[in-house]
């Protein structure tokens, strides 16, 4: 089950833009991303994250901004590896 917490819209793009321009940077892939991009890979990165850590049974609900930055930068990182994997570049 995917749970979303009460942030809001706004608060989502902030996380999800942070996560995902964090995750570019450690992944190497910056230069070729902009700000929409590095948002839309945080906020999927956050979705991935929290279904991965459910699967293994860490309870994502109600862990706070934190935990949730934390999980969406950790899905982003797992995002960016898998499409530089399938896609073969460095």
């Amino acid at each position: 089950m995917i749970v979303v917490l009460g942030l809001g819209f706004i608060g989502w793009i902030v996380i999800g833009g942070l996560a995902g321009w964090i995750a570019s940077k450690f992944m190497g892939t910056d230069a070729q991303m902009g700000i929409p991009l590095n948002i839309v890979v945080g906020i999927v990165g956050g979705l991935l994250g929290g279904f991965l850590l459910s699967l293994i049974g860490v309870d994502v609900e109600g862990a706070g901004i934190i935990f949730s930055f934390l999980t969406a930068l950790l899905g982003a990182v797992i995002l960016l590896f898998v499409v530089k994997a399938v896609t073969g570049r460095r």
